[in-house]
């Protein structure tokens, strides 16, 4: 087992990690930029290093520096949490040249994973379903119209090397296919260096729903079921939930399936998650696999009584799985609290909190790093904390939700705690009748005096 572990990143995740690693033994290093000097990820590490300056690229991105840290504190692990190198093959192959083990997937692993389309290829030949579309990448614009033909709008262009929604156009007919093979081209290369696109058959009415997955060094996967993550705004999670409301048994069984098989044909190391567009007659697409832990991991956390950073260590350190596959058990909810203004476009809030008050009871969950007097910098992600509740049943579940976002007070800076207020009487939401497109036509009610 590992003796130190060094943890790439900040906030929620960081904390979420050392709160692990306390628990199994093993000593923790943060590591923080100038901006986050007094977060609490520093404050309770058993040492910590500054590795630059706020900007993320002199930082967290900084791959000379966190490997500096893990040498001169002598830590023979480095967790990546989520997002910055959290899917960096190169990072994951520099850990490696330094024996220093990176609990996440293999350079090969990611660079086979992380390009969208070498994925789905993947994903063909291991039978797992995927949506109609290029076999590929699209090398040039008549290639693009004839597979758009073949393929019957409306079509969805996607930039192979995208997430957070950067490098996708929706074409409904051909006379616009032009434009948007041009612009998502242009959007790609100016976010990621790449301006590969592929293409996959438009899923209409689809609902976003993932399935967690295990994998250890014997190539053996298991699955903890699923997440509905439907709930979004410019392709960017809002709340997640899981058992999903449109959860049948035999989807259940048939998803999950699917998602074991595709980690096992891979030989899938670590924690990671198969996410699926489903559309309104349940038939499941694969969209793309995530390796690395997730955002909303607190939820299936929640409803099987399973640690996913622990079982991460765990396999890293070369500890086999169970093998056996999860159902839930509870019903839990997450609410991504932000420092944004729901009133004003989601506009960014960042600033001091003058006052905070977290909410508690029975199944009442927050992974937070934030406290009263704390400063959110403007140079990260907007999220200061994961609100999650969990309870017998869906109803319960949204009731103790409400009850918890009316305790939750943070003063000093707009959130978006006034929205999911909103989201939980929403009666779309209430049923369990949403989709993707769901924010598309929600409109925040005006605060009450």
């Amino acid at each position: 087992m590992f003796k130190k572990i060094l943890i790439a990143n900040r906030g929620e995740i960081a904390m979420r990690v050392i709160r692990t690693c306390k628990e199994m033994g093993i000593k923790s290093v943060a590591v923080y930029s100038t901006a986050d000097a007094e977060s609490l990820h520093v404050r309770f590490a058993d040492e910590a290093v500054c590795i630059g300056p706020a900007p993320s690229s002199e930082s967290y991105l900084k791959m000379s520096n966190i490997i500096a840290a893990a040498e001169i504190t002598n830590a023979d692990a480095i967790h990546p949490g989520y997002g910055f190198l959290s899917e960096n093959a190169k990072f994951s192959k520099i850990c490696e040249e330094h024996q220093i083990k990176f609990i996440g997937a293999s350079a090969e692993m990611i660079e086979r994973m992380g390009d969208k389309a070498s994925a789905k290829s993947t994903m063909i030949e291991a039978g797992v379903p995927c949506v109609p579309g290029s076999e590929g990448i699209i090398p040039d614009f008549k290639t693009c119209k004839k597979v758009a033909l073949e393929t019957g709008y409306p079509v969805m262009l996607k930039a192979s090397a995208g997430g957070g929604g950067k490098g996708m156009r929706a074409v409904w007919k051909e006379e616009d296919l032009q434009n948007a093979w041009e612009s998502a081209r242009q959007e790609s290369k100016a976010a990621f260096g790449n301006d590969d696109m592929y293409m996959e058959k438009l899923i209409e009415e689809p609902r976003h729903i993932e399935i967690q997955i295990v994998g250890d060094s014997n190539g053996r996967a298991c699955h903890l079921s699923e997440r509905d993550c439907s709930v979004q705004r410019r392709h960017q999670k809002l709340t997640e939930e899981t058992p999903s409301p449109f959860m049948t048994d035999e989807l259940r069984e048939n998803m999950g399936a699917a998602a074991v098989k595709a980690a096992e044909y891979i030989k899938y190391e670590g924690a990671g998650t198969v996410e699926f567009l489903v559309d309104k007659h349940r038939n499941f697409y694969f969209m793309e696999m995530n390796t690395r832990i997730q955002v909303e991991h607190p939820i299936t956390e929640q409803v099987v009584d399973y640690d996913l950073i622990r079982e991460q260590i765990l396999v890293a350190a070369g500890v086999p799985i169970s093998g056996k596959n999860y159902i839930p058990q509870l019903h839990s909810i997450e609410c991504r609290i932000n420092a944004e203004d729901p009133y004003k476009d989601f506009r960014p809030s960042p600033g001091k909190i003058t006052n905070l008050h977290i909410p508690g009871g029975h199944g009442v969950r927050i992974d937070t790093h934030v406290y009263s007097g704390y400063i959110i910098p403007p140079n990260y992600d907007s999220m200061i904390a994961k609100l999650i509740t969990t309870a017998q049943t869906r109803e319960e579940a949204i009731n103790k939700m409400k009850r918890a976002l009316d305790e939750f007070v943070v003063e000093g800076v707009k959130t978006t705690v006034p929205f999911h207020r909103q989201l939980m009487d929403h009666p779309d939401y209430v049923s369990g009748n949403y989709t993707t497109k769901f924010m598309e036509d929600f409109e925040m009610a005006e605060p009450e005096d």
